[in-house]
């Protein structure tokens, strides 16, 4: 297919100089990168700023083999170039999609099985904002926790990109939800978007307030981004036959454990990463997620709630922000910009 791009065939793109702050965060120009099998070339939009890329940045958690250095998770726009045995009807669409790196520029590379459509009545910025988090969420919370209607479940960081989600897709799908954020805006954040009830993690102890809003039981589902001395806390609050889904640990990887809980109430221990993966796995993740999820979003019962959108150009700002937890939601990045 003719590559409808640039004459110029190069594009602006976002690289780390090296491990560090946002400091090191720098604005490039470089060729446009050609698809592959399977694979489709996008003109981005707009790409979504994730935890995960801030660790990148800060050399914890590089790019799987084979993928490009540049940042970037998740991207929404439109696909200009198809790969070998790529789909032709792709050519053209209005796309969302997952990438495991690559994101934060003028084009990106997904693969086709990754691709799904912008929902009806979503922005392309919007839509940048749905990939990573929802991916995370839906395979997380319903897959690994089997959340089920009538549960209670409990996503710690409420307020976040990843916690907005998860309250919301828990609530879409009859479950009773609480949260924890940082502030009591961020809690009244939570209890806008379905949180039956959200607890300031400064001031209150997360486990009697949750069991005190249940009526004294605990809770079936826990998805933890905190770890550390979360997680005894995470176990006491499990309900029998509970299930802990862990998926970062801003507080740390280990924690001093008493089994006993788990063994008592036949608790579920589970957590995931999703960047390393492979295409496969995250392919049926996406199947699941248009076939349940892709009809609420268009019918606005769940949405990317977006905080701030920076230019391309002002990607140091928007990990600046990330970092700072000030924010709401999600952080995108325009690349038209």
């Amino acid at each position: 297919m003719e590559r409808d791009v640039t004459q110029d065939r190069t594009m602006r793109q976002v690289r780390f100089e090296r491990p560090g702050g946002p400091e090191v965060i720098r604005i490039e120009k470089a060729p446009v990168p050609r698809p592959g099998p399977g694979q489709v070339l996008v003109k981005v939009h707009g790409a979504g700023i994730n935890r995960p890329d801030c660790l990148q940045r800060a050399g914890a958690y590089p790019p799987p083999p084979g993928a490009t250095d540049i940042p970037g998770l998740e991207i929404a726009g439109e696909v200009v170039e198809l790969g070998d045995g790529a789909r032709p009807g792709l050519l053209g669409t209005r796309i969302c999609a997952l990438v495991a790196s690559g994101g934060y520029a003028e084009y990106a590379i997904a693969d086709q099985d990754l691709c799904l459509p912008v929902p009806d009545g979503l922005s392309m910025i919007e839509a940048a904002g749905v990939p990573e988090t929802f991916f995370t969420v839906y395979d997380n919370v319903f897959t690994r926790g089997g959340l089920k209607s009538g549960e209670a479940f409990l996503v710690h960081g409420g307020s976040s990109g990843i916690g907005s989600t998860a309250i919301q897709l828990a609530a879409a799908f009859g479950a009773t939800v609480f949260a924890t954020a940082g502030s009591k805006d961020k809690c009244d954040f939570c209890v806008g978007l379905g949180a039956t009830a959200a607890f300031n993690y400064r001031e209150t102890d997360f486990v009697e307030a949750v069991k005190a809003a249940h009526g004294g039981r605990g809770v079936d589902v826990i998805l933890d981004m905190v770890g550390g001395d979360y997680t005894p806390r995470n176990l006491a609050l499990l309900a029998i036959g509970g299930r802990l889904v862990q998926i970062a640990f801003l507080r740390g990887s280990k924690a001093e454990l008493d089994l006993r809980p788990i063994m008592m109430k036949r608790l579920t221990f589970t957590g995931s990463t999703l960047r390393p993966r492979s295409v496969q796995e995250k392919a049926a993740i996406a199947a699941a997620l248009r076939e349940r999820v892709w009809p609420l979003l268009a019918a606005r019962t769940v949405r990317p709630v977006v905080d701030t959108v920076f230019p391309l150009s002002e990607a140091r700002r928007a990990h600046e922000l990330m970092e700072s937890s000030a924010h709401l939601g999600k952080i995108v990045l325009d690349a038209t910009r």
